[in-house]
């Protein structure tokens, strides 16, 4: 025993100098951004215990999923035949703008994303929950054959009820209905929704179950994609969560703007195919065949492609188009974004797009949730605003929409924030539509924000004192984590 005692400091050396180096040996292999390399480095070497369990608790953001599906024993169903699959050099006939930097936008992004661009799709812009929720249960209620809802929070509200019982409701009509809720997400509201929607007989499965011994390595990497798809024919995506806050003649505690969008037309097969693939993912259950990918009728004049993106065979995809969008920008680029804490590149891509004569107006929040975000966001401003880039602040209450509008033709529609949480961490759905009619919309819309907004002076930056300052430019210190 006393032996023993007086080896156990050796055996607790060389297993922390193993660790240390096994872990040396991941941040190397696969951390591609060397500045958070050196940092993770640093800290495993300079507080070993420490350092060690923080990286392997969150400092690993990538995962393998690809291969889990393709030697499962099926394989969720392909987009079946006939879905108008366009070339990028075919955009200028389908289009009526002469807009040069559409055809290399489109090529750059199928390179990307090797995805197909379809023709004949139509995007309906709903605002706030008054108008997405009602269309969303009355699509449930139609829906013939099945159902797939994937989301990041589902609440246990008001509106959430609404939604289990049509979902119920679906389940006695003998539909095939399939609910995926993310784990973290299904926590914002207690109890969860989960077990209720269990109760009901709904399929319902939890995204990444971070309580998990084996899985808590990946914690920070969580499912933020808002997918509905009824019948495998029509869908509505976009930045809207199921909660009460969202629905603001209600005037709820706490209400919340946002933009959401009903999809018709053949880009909807590749909705149903992410959710599919993340349904695999998460019980091993494949969904294929006709009921969820039958045939699909052209529904307007819209091309469009569904952008999968996230800390997988998926990633860096959708940072990629983004800097290609900025670059192929000739007059106008509108963002609008409830987190704004963009990288070194696409910061230097906007200020670039502005110091060009660009129009590149930014929509962010005058208040947000998150206030160490918050904080983090307006340490970034300065530059942008003395490059030419207007930065609007919304006013209450919080405004959550996202969309950005390229050149009066080009929309990008979806789930993902302009943060690293969202083009790093999460996993995001995005639609990249060539539709000018949408796209003027849109900018209608973001027009009557900006009448109603204010655009945020260097002057009031410089106005807020010294200790607010320098609080947000130390919090833009870890705006890769927050």
């Amino acid at each position: 025993m006393q032996m023993f005692a007086q080896a156990l400091p050796y055996f607790a050396g060389i297993a922390t100098i193993t660790a240390m180096t096994l872990t040396a040996v991941h941040v190397i292999l696969h951390k591609r951004d060397i500045r958070a390399a050196v940092g993770w480095l640093g800290l495993v070497w300079f507080a070993p215990v420490l350092g060690i369990l923080l990286y392997w608790a969150f400092g690993i953001n990538r995962i393998q999923r690809r291969a889990k599906i393709a030697f499962s024993e099926h394989q969720a169903g392909e987009p079946p035949p006939g879905l108008n699959v366009l070339q990028p050099e075919h955009i200028r006939f389908q289009t009526d703008n002469a807009w040069s930097g559409l055809i290399q936008l489109a090529t750059l992004s199928e390179r990307i994303t090797s995805h197909p661009l379809t023709a004949g799709n139509a995007f309906y812009p709903l605002q706030n929950g008054d108008q997405a929720y009602p269309a969303m249960l009355r699509a449930i209620r139609q829906a013939r054959v099945s159902i797939s809802l994937s989301t990041y929070i589902f609440d246990n509200d008001a509106w959430g009820g609404k939604f289990k019982q049509a979902l119920s409701l679906a389940v006695d009509r003998g539909l095939q209905v399939r609910v995926l809720i993310d784990d973290i997400g299904a926590r914002y509201s207690f109890p969860s929704i989960s077990r209720a929607l269990k109760q009901d007989g709904i399929p319902t499965a939890r995204f990444l179950r971070s309580w998990r011994p084996w899985r808590f390595r990946y914690y920070n990497l969580r499912n933020h994609r808002k997918i509905l798809v009824l019948d495998g024919t029509s869908a509505f995506t976009g930045g809207m969560n199921i909660r009460s806050g969202h629905v603001l003649k209600d005037s709820p505690r706490h209400p919340i703007q946002d933009l959401h969008f009903r999809v018709q037309g053949p880009v909807v097969a590749e909705i149903q195919r992410i959710f599919a693939d993340d349904w695999q993912f998460t019980t091993g259950e494949a969904l294929y065949g006709p009921d969820w990918f039958p045939a699909i009728p052209r529904h307007g004049k819209a091309v469009a492609r569904g952008i999968a993106d996230g800390p997988d065979e998926d990633y860096d995809k959708l940072h990629s188009l983004l800097l290609g969008a900025l670059s192929c920008a000739k007059r106008t680029i509108y963002i609008a974004t409830p987190y704004f804490l963009p990288n070194e590149e696409l910061a230097s891509g906007l200020k670039i797009a502005a110091m060009k004569g660009l129009n590149v107006e930014i929509f962010i929040p005058e208040k947000s949730n998150l206030k160490m975000v918050h904080w983090a966001a307006w340490g970034g401003l300065e530059d942008l605003i003395k490059a030419g880039c207007r930065i609007t602040l919304t006013p209450p209450p919080f405004d959550h929409s996202k969309a950005m509008v390229v050149d009066g033709s080009w929309v990008l529609l979806g789930s993902a924030n302009w943060d690293a949480r969202s083009l790093k961490l999460n996993f995001e759905f995005n639609v990249e539509v060539y539709d000018s009619d949408l796209a003027k919309s849109l900018e209608r819309l973001l027009m009557e924000k900006s009448r109603g907004g204010k655009a945020l002076s260097l002057e009031e930056l410089y106005q807020r004192g010294l200790a607010v300052r320098l609080r947000d430019n130390a919090f833009r210190l870890f705006a890769p984590y927050l």
